[in-house]
């Protein structure tokens, strides 16, 4: 009986300290509601997709900012978080050549890149970013942020003639 009441103490306690009923960390409970990336590209929304890591401060500070963008624009903007630290979205953080987090990456609603951004955002950045994506406008002018072409990139031309071949 002694034994059993001890093991029920060590167990609360252990409960206690991991963080007992305390709610998900926006970070994670956002990962957790993301819709798949394939999914987000081809539902007819915009999507702002985000690489982050749990261990990423710049990330935990944007993350209730995400979270609120999230719930205000559910429905006309699909948010998306991958962790790059899980190996299920290797393939995402190669294709996005993904150097550095938080990045984002930003998609129009034909699921069509369109801008790329490294580094933390504050909350008027990410709801210009948020804004300018819903109304298909042109993306913002920030520091960090790179616009992308759906043009093709061109072919490199061969030169004709070499630097020893004038004879």
């Amino acid at each position: 009986m002694l034994l059993a009441a001890l093991g029920a103490v060590l167990a609360l306690a252990l409960f206690a300290l991991r963080g007992g009923l305390q709610p998900a960390a926006p970070l994670e409970k956002l990962a957790r509601q993301s819709l798949d990336l394939s999914v987000a590209l081809g539902d007819g929304r915009p999507t702002l997709v985000e690489f982050y890591a749990d261990w990423c401060e710049a990330c935990q500070a944007m993350a209730p900012a995400m979270e609120t963008i999230e719930q205000q624009h559910h429905g006309e903007l699909d948010v998306v978080l991958l962790n790059v630290d899980n190996p299920r979205w290797q393939p995402e953080v190669d294709r996005y050549e993904v150097n550095g987090i938080p990045q984002l990456e930003l998609f129009n609603a034909s699921g069509e890149p369109i801008g790329r951004a490294l580094g933390a955002r504050s909350k008027p950045e990410l709801e210009a970013l948020t804004t300018a994506l819903i109304a298909a406008t042109p993306l913002p002018q920030l520091a960090g942020l790179a616009s992308q072409s759906s043009l093709q990139p061109t072919l490199a031309a061969t030169p004709m003639a070499g630097p020893r071949s004038h004879g």
